[in-house]
């Protein structure tokens, strides 16, 4: 998997590929309603938001603002309630800890290595 760059404004992407909250680059784009009350996406957000043709994203009304989010179709109501969670500690500022700097280096370097979710771990795990 490789990383692309939008050729109009500069913005590294992964095709097809879900980039995290806290690594998106700020975009400001602005779309027009037609007369079906229909907008298109401009590009950069459907690129950070991993969606494609056929793909859903959802829109989400909170305190006057809509947030426009990837629609995963089969996700877990608890992992979702987690992640709600999860979100409101990060911008509350409780609970958070420094990621370890060997881990976040562990991290960098397996950048674009594929990973078999299936294979055996070798070694001892600590949890």
């Amino acid at each position: 998997m490789l990383i692309q760059i939008d050729s109009v404004r500069k913005i590294p992407y992964h095709a097809g590929v879900v980039i995290p909250r806290t690594a998106m680059p700020e975009i400001h784009e602005v779309a027009t309603l037609t007369s079906k009350g229909q907008i298109t996406l401009p590009k950069p957000i459907r690129q950070a938001l991993g969606v494609d043709t056929g793909g859903k994203v959802a829109f989400d009304l909170r305190g006057g603002e809509v947030i426009v989010t990837r629609a995963d179709e089969h996700e877990d109501p608890a992992i979702g309630a987690f992640l709600g969670l999860l979100e409101a500690d990060i911008r509350a500022g409780r609970n958070l800890q420094p990621l370890p700097e060997d881990l976040a280096r562990a991290m960098l370097a397996n950048i674009g290595h594929a990973v078999n979710l299936d294979e055996d771990i070798e070694g001892e795990v600590e949890l």
